[in-house]
């Protein structure tokens, strides 16, 4: 369980963005609202949303004019779930997946959106649906599946939509980093590593592939750090190979990387917040012993949460096609 905590908590710096969910009120409570009222209030939201944002006014406006027009449809399904409104972008993709039933895009955003809502395994039941009845659509569709099976934890299911995405799309770096990632979860270390490999010998740019790469060698022995260093600063490449190490329960050898990175960058937000969580993880002062590196001002501040497999983004990260 030690060690489940620390994957949920600990902080890694990588690039990405991050998913906000609104939870709804239970229904049955004195003070909640009716169902009525409930869904007035969605279509208000969403008449403001519309108002305020140009984008989506302009995208309502030409909808109006052409209903039967997929690709606005889709766009504003795109825009309305990134406004935070998943309710109202499912019936838009439904909508575009009427329109054109043959339509990867539509099935694809029609599973965000779902997704959006916590209906992961709805959303891949849909596209496992939608790939089966079109095995040579684009390789979206199961490079999709294979991120949500992973989400879920059915490694192996998600294993083979990944190959099967490869193999539409054989020179897609982001495909190759999530089979890694895949394969790293299964403690499949050699094979993800291969994998990794060849995404970075796509493009050597991928600071995805490149961490997740670094999380293999942490956990088979050797060279972790080097490869972290080449994607970053060198506080946050000794905070990352901590990250790496918390998660294996490792704790003596990954507060000293944290002490390295403390030492390169005093104030850097994600090895202090580490820092804390190896306290409670070890029972030991959350104290920075002075190292001997060099002080850095420079550092990433951008960070993000490792949470397991339930609306997560993981270490390293996964590519979303």
């Amino acid at each position: 369980m030690r060690r489940v905590t620390a994957a949920l908590a600990c902080l890694l710096t990588v690039a990405g963005c991050s998913q906000h969910h609104r939870q709804a009120r239970r229904i049955g409570s004195p003070h909640a609202p009716t169902v009525h009222s409930t869904l007035n209030r969605q279509i208000v939201n969403a008449m403001d949303a519309g108002e305020g944002d140009f984008t989506l006014a302009a995208l309502r406006r030409r909808l109006a004019l052409e209903p039967a027009n997929a690709g606005v449809r889709l766009e504003l399904a795109r825009r309305y779930r990134e406004l935070g409104f998943p309710d109202l972008a499912l019936e838009h993709a439904r909508l575009a997946a009427e329109y054109f039933p043959d339509s990867a895009e539509a099935h694809i955003e029609q599973a965000r959106a779902l997704r959006a809502l916590g209906l992961r395994r709805e959303a891949a039941e849909l596209l496992e649906s939608f790939f089966r009845a079109h095995p040579r659509t684009s390789a979206n569709v199961p490079a999709w599946l294979g991120l949500l099976r992973d989400e879920i934890g059915q490694w192996q299911q998600g294993e083979a939509a990944h190959r099967a995405a490869i193999a539409l799309a054989p020179n897609r770096d982001d495909l190759y980093n999530n089979l890694g990632y895949n394969l790293l979860r299964q403690g499949r270390h050699q094979e993800a590593r291969q994998a990794l490999e060849r995404a970075l010998k796509l493009n050597p740019d991928s600071q995805a592939a490149r961490n997740n790469l670094g999380l293999v060698l942490a956990a088979t022995g050797s060279g972790a750090l080097e490869t972290f260093r080449r994607s970053t600063d060198p506080a946050t490449a000794h905070n990352n190979l901590a990250c790496a190490l918390i998660e294996q329960g490792r704790y003596e050898e990954a507060r000293k990387e944290l002490e390295s990175a403390l030492a390169y960058n005093r104030n850097h937000p994600a090895a202090l917040a580490n820092l804390r969580l190896l306290a409670e993880l070890d029972g030991r002062p959350a104290a920075v012993t002075p190292g001997s590196a060099p002080r850095s001002g420079r550092g990433r501040f951008w960070w993000r949460l490792w949470r397991k497999l339930a609306g997560f983004e993981q270490p390293g990260g996964r590519s979303q096609p």
